[in-house]
């Protein structure tokens, strides 16, 4: 069954693999999204960074295509390629001159069934993951964000980072990893997005003829458990080499898909400026939000950031604070407290909530724009919602007034609502 709507071609094969299609004639150049319904949202203790590591794994190769040759063949037709791991799925992609399509598509639906989880390669990429782990570690804005996460979800799958625990990542094995794959890696629990250069009917006939034949296998059985309301504020502080302070205060928010999400990121256009809420932005200034004026004009802070990210389930709001180095990072989070307050008890001007759509919007365009990234949210839009969310994005954060986005401050920025995390760095001590 085929469907189209606002040039968007939808159609599900037999074995259950959904596909997106976007025909974008402006340049001869194609973009290939596979995404997978895996990520550490799947992940039980004794296998954290399992779905990360699965995803390093489908680079090391199949019968058909040996570890390197892949790298060989995507960048002597001019391509790139890439994966990545979140919380909620794991997506693979690749972007070619348009005439090359059917090699993303061959491989794609080659790793899908054929990834050999060699043991000596396993054991190699243990080595990395490890490495990355331990870098992780390292850096201080990972440690805080690791332990504020942890304490952000004490039931929730959320509660455990993409990375990993190192116990975990010490002991997985083979199997393991290969079990993981065979289970989540499925045509019935994919999904396929194309956007560039090509004719629909044509790339139908070619997706069949590479996936049609997989064989169809039931979703994963995976129930996620209900993280229970907060009850009081938690705190978290540490202590480690360096000599930059860092705050960083984090909210219970909602769902992608939930109506509340858009205020949300008016809000946090207001307050940190307009931030990303899928994979891609940058480009937009955020001099004029009130934690900016405050903290970085004020001479407290080397930057302040906000981050919303849509997820499956209700995940975090954060607010992020580089404190100088000369700074009291004590006094930083009183100034934060001011400005959460502020929005609490008084309504925003109307001006500052137009100029704070405007921001948001026009990041979102920003990072809406190359073929790869229209190929992207034809995907990303679809693991926590569907691609109509991206589509009305723009028209209903247009919608927001100063009266939702009080109401909305009052309900989640509330000091029993979350998570706030100081590292405090140890003098003398180089940063490692």
């Amino acid at each position: 069954m085929t469907e189209a709507e606002n040039g968007i071609v939808k159609k599900t094969l037999a074995n259950g693999l959904t596909i997106r299609l976007k025909e974008i004639r402006t340049t001869p150049l194609i973009s290939s999204w596979i995404w997978y319904r895996v990520g550490s949202r799947n992940e039980k203790p004794g296998t954290t960074g399992i779905s990360h590591w699965v995803e390093h794994m489908q680079f090391k190769g199949t019968p058909t295509y040996p570890g390197g040759m892949l790298d060989r063949a995507i960048a002597r037709d001019g391509g790139v390629w890439n994966a990545m791991t979140w919380v909620d799925w794991t997506a693979y992609y690749e972007t070619l001159p348009s005439d090359r399509l059917d090699l993303a598509l061959k491989l794609e639906a080659d790793r899908m069934v054929n990834s050999v989880f060699d043991p000596d390669d396993v054991e190699s990429e243990r080595t990395v993951i490890i490495s990355e782990r331990q870098g992780h570690e390292n850096e201080p804005t990972n440690r805080l964000g690791e332990e504020i996460q942890a304490m952000s979800f004490r039931v929730h799958s959320y509660h455990h980072g993409v990375i990993g625990d190192m116990v975990d990542l010490e002991t997985i094995s083979r199997d393991d990893l290969y079990n993981h794959y065979r289970e989540y890696y499925t045509p019935s629990n994919a999904l396929l997005a194309i956007a560039g250069d090509f004719d629909t009917e044509t790339v139908l006939e070619k997706i069949q003829d590479y996936f049609g034949e997989i064989a169809s296998s039931p979703k994963p059985d995976f129930k996620s458990r209900e993280e229970p309301q907060q009850k009081g504020e938690r705190r978290v502080t540490l202590e480690g080499p360096g000599t930059t302070p860092f705050v960083e205060v984090v909210y219970h928010a909602p769902p992608g898909d939930h109506p509340d999400f858009m205020v949300l990121s008016v809000l946090d256009s207001v307050l940190s400026g307009a931030s990303s809420v899928g994979l891609s932005g940058g480009g937009i200034s955020n001099k004029t939000s009130r934690l900016y004026r405050r903290l970085v004009e004020g001479e407290l802070a080397a930057a302040v950031s906000g981050s919303l990210a849509a997820t499956i389930d209700p995940f975090v709001y954060s607010i992020r604070a580089t404190v100088r180095g000369d700074g009291d990072p004590d006094k930083v989070q009183r100034i934060l407290d001011e400005e959460i307050d502020r929005l609490l008890q008084t309504k925003v001007d109307s001006s500052e909530i137009a100029k704070a759509i405007k921001q948001a919007r026009a990041l979102f365009a920003y990072g809406s724009e190359s073929t790869t990234n229209v190929a992207l949210w034809l995907g990303f839009s679809e693991m926590f919602a569907t691609y109509e969310w991206f589509e009305t994005y723009l028209e209903r954060v247009a919608e927001v007034n100063s009266e939702q986005v009080m109401e909305i401050a009052r309900k989640y920025l509330q000091p029993s609502n979350r998570v706030l995390g100081i590292y405090r760095p140890t003098e003398g001590n180089s940063s490692g």
